[in-house]
């Protein structure tokens, strides 16, 4: 178990709003001495002696040198973020305002937060467990719908209450199976087998689809890249110029028009694609032709799904399914140019194949987008269940999974309550380790040092 870790006793102060020019910033103090280093810079009343949660209107100076007219804030522990004295000093938004105010702070005791310190400090004094924690930065660097979403339920504490709940449940076992090694000479069951046995049933199915809410919740945190691949004029730049509804890629009607791959960034249904088209895939003894092919077709091993691009009134379905045959993981086949021999042609052309998808690339798109949706998410995402987007809980929890299994196993085989119970404890380990409490202060810098410094 994890106390308060040592080197955390001193005042620090940070920019908490984003870098550079804007109407105002909030420079952040937390720490005990917090108040008495704002009281110094602040000669229009006394801080130390005011209460916690009050705002108050003044000049911040240093040695008689105004800085600025701010708005200070105060939060007294331990109701504030951090648990520790607060101060937030709301100023204009001016560079150079915003450094010398933090100047003063370090003049007059304060040192400079490291990068996350703010929530590490929540943490440690139990504000926070460590996915709340671990949320935070997810919710700051959200940037769809989906993403705030899971981030807020998971920093309101929705996957803390399932694994508190799963604990508890099996703390309660482990202790009663323990108290029957106290009275092995008596032969005694205190722990009922057959509801631990449901129990670990009902544990494995959960724990098993938190696992499984991974593949959706690295998704929505991170994205998913999507290689365009096909043919020369196939259409895969108008395709993308649709989907994003610019000119983005140079389109005519000269094969091998496109030589390097072109990037981009596009939200459907609060999943972030990074589209990819790539130079058409062909033989060719163009030399830059033939690396752009080459980079085409990295892109397409790399890539989490592939949209096969191919044009309808061109190819057959023998050669279309001799193409699929070589993509590896997730892909769609996606036919072109339907308005050129009509779409109830080309599913009578290409019937042999299922699950293909008919568009025109110039202005008919809206079922490839579904379907890009559908194919990563498995259908509708439920941002209001958890959802694991971190690969720390992920690997734990496969863990636990993994712990429970062999308690399973072990009850089916007669196994005796102190292996079960070591399998158990282990099982508890791993469930402590994503809520931190079981870790080192090695590891927690490491968590929060990919926080911004100002949090």
């Amino acid at each position: 178990m994890i106390g308060k870790l040592g080197g955390h006793d001193d005042t620090i102060v940070a920019i908490a709003t984003a870098p550079g020019i804007g109407a105002i910033a909030v420079i952040r103090l937390s720490g005990k001495e917090a108040i008495t280093i704002t009281d110094k810079l602040f000669p229009a009343k006394d801080l130390c002696a005011q209460p916690g949660h009050t705002l108050h209107f003044g000049v911040l100076s240093l040695n008689g040198q105004m800085i600025d007219e701010v708005v200070v804030s105060l939060y007294r522990a331990p109701r504030s973020y951090t648990g520790e004295e607060v101060v937030e000093i709301s100023c204009h938004g001016s560079p150079y305002i915003q450094q010398q105010i933090i100047d003063a702070c370090i003049a007059c005791g304060a040192r400079l937060a490291r990068p996350g310190e703010f929530t590490q400090r929540a943490f440690l004094n139990g504000k926070l467990d460590l996915t709340q924690a671990e949320s935070v930065a997810d919710l700051i660097a959200s940037n769809t719908a989906a993403s705030h979403q899971t981030a807020l339920q998971q920093m309101r504490g929705g996957f803390s209450r399932e694994l508190q709940a799963l604990r508890e449940q099996l703390i309660k076992f482990s202790a009663l199976i323990e108290l029957e090694l106290d009275f092995s000479q008596e032969d005694v069951e205190f722990a009922d087998r057959t509801a631990l046995y449901e129990l670990v049933n009902t544990a494995l199915a959960e724990v098993e689809q938190l696992i499984r809410s991974f593949r959706v919740g690295n998704v929505i945190k991170n994205g998913v890249n999507t290689a365009i691949i096909g043919r020369p004029n196939a259409g895969k730049s108008t395709l993308l110029n649709t989907l994003l509804n610019e000119n983005r890629a140079i389109v005519s009607d000269i094969a091998g028009t496109t030589r390097d791959t072109i990037e981009e960034v596009l939200n459907i249904g609060g999943i972030l694609f990074r589209l990819i088209d790539t130079a058409g895939i062909r033989e060719s003894t163009d030399a830059i032709e033939s690396i752009g092919v080459q980079k085409s077709l990295e892109k397409m091993r790399e890539a989490g799904i592939v949209i096969y691009l191919f044009d309808v009134s061109e190819m057959s379905a023998d050669e279309v399914m001799a193409q699929a045959a070589d993509f590896q993981g997730s892909y769609l086949l996606v036919g072109n140019k339907v308005d050129v021999i009509g779409e109830a042609a080309a599913r009578v052309k290409f019937s042999s194949i299922p699950g293909v998808i008919f568009i025109s690339a110039k202005d008919h798109v809206g079922d490839l987008k579904e379907q890009l949706v559908q194919q990563v998410t498995g259908g509708v995402v439920n941002t209001e269940n958890t959802i694991i987007t971190n690969a720390r809980h992920y690997a734990a929890l496969q863990e636990v999974f993994a712990a429970l299994g062999d308690v399973k196993r072990g009850m089916d085989g007669g196994l005796p309550g102190d292996l079960l119970a070591l399998d158990i404890r282990r099982s508890l380990h791993f469930l402590a380790d994503i809520a931190g409490e079981v870790t080192n202060e090695d590891r927690l810098d490491y968590i929060f040092s990919k926080f911004c410094i100002g949090k």
